[in-house]
């Protein structure tokens, strides 16, 4: 399910500029791009448990190199 849309209110002595400097940010903040690409196509379940996986060993790997550099 989508999210509602961001909203926000246009001040009187706003400039455009700002307005939309503070849509970006509250778009960006609630994911809403993330969440347009992700229904953006359809993937088969098979499909989206095998790129889950491997984000998850990507996650692994990095987390298993930043500890051997720690150390």
């Amino acid at each position: 399910m989508l999210s509602p849309l961001a909203e926000i209110r246009v001040n009187d002595n706003e400039s455009i500029e700002s307005a939309l400097r503070r849509f970006k940010r509250k778009v960006q903040q609630e994911d809403i791009i993330k969440e347009i690409k992700k229904h953006s196509f359809y993937m088969k379940p098979g499909d989206k448990r095998r790129a889950k996986q491997a984000l998850a060993r990507k996650r692994q790997r990095k987390k298993m190199r930043r500890e051997s550099t720690d150390t």
